[in-house]
């Protein structure tokens, strides 16, 4: 467990969730690469002369926002809506993260808000988090800014839109993320940040950019909330 997890754990008031990592993988049973692939056919099928980079690309959110870099507003519109569609699909068949659902109600018995800030839809995070019963912990929900990619973590601004609406000073607020946009984005955005490393290449890049504390598990996070006053 990280030596620093705890000191910080005691001076945020808020918790801030990326979704696709910390609380579930979402395309556990609808791999990334399949809708990746779905997103490069809906490029073609509107005329697009797909690179072979693009083609091969496994990311479904690269895809979105290599195709929003065009400034072709339609085409990328198409691309959002497709991948809408996708991932409400997906989280019928997402895994959820081993204590990603402790986290989040120790949180709440402690006093500590929660939200989710995602890359992926807003729909998506809500579809899931209704189908397990977690909808009445979460709030708010800030997902991707409709068929404007640009506005995705790493850019700060849905990190602050979540800060916003918990009425919590940046700096009081702790975002736990399993990416590199997600501690660039919290850097960014003045908040305290967690890097859940679920791979382990990740742990050193994690504090290699900055991160605060990093956790190989869920359940580190989750103990510590359980101890504290109310939780």
């Amino acid at each position: 467990m990280s030596p620093d997890l705890g000191r910080l754990l005691g001076e945020v008031g808020a918790v801030l969730l990326d979704f696709d990592g910390p609380v579930c993988s979402i395309f556990a049973g609808y791999p990334a690469p399949q809708v990746a692939a779905e997103l490069v056919d809906v490029l073609r099928r509107r005329g697009v002369d797909v690179p072979p980079d693009l083609a091969s690309e496994p990311d479904p959110l690269e895809v979105l926002r290599r195709t929003g870099a065009t400034g072709n507003h339609d085409i990328t519109r198409a691309v959002e809506d497709a991948l809408c569609a996708a991932e409400r699909r997906a989280v019928e068949t997402a895994e959820p993260t081993p204590y990603g659902r402790e986290v989040i109600v120790a949180a709440q018995q402690a006093g500590m808000p929660v939200a989710a800030v995602s890359n992926n839809s807003a729909g998506a995070v809500s579809a899931y988090l209704t189908a397990n019963r977690l909808a009445a912990y979460v709030s708010p929900v800030v997902g991707r800014a409709y068929a404007d990619p640009d506005r995705m973590k790493p850019n700060p601004e849905p990190i602050l839109q979540a800060v916003r609406a918990l009425g919590e000073a940046a700096s009081r607020c702790v975002l736990i993320g399993d990416s590199l946009s997600d501690i660039d984005g919290a850097r960014a955005a003045g908040v305290r940040v967690i890097g859940y490393a679920n791979r382990l290449p990740k742990v050193e890049q994690f504090w290699a950019v900055g991160a605060d504390a990093v956790i190989t598990s869920m359940g580190e996070i989750a103990s510590l909330l359980m101890e504290r006053p109310g939780g």
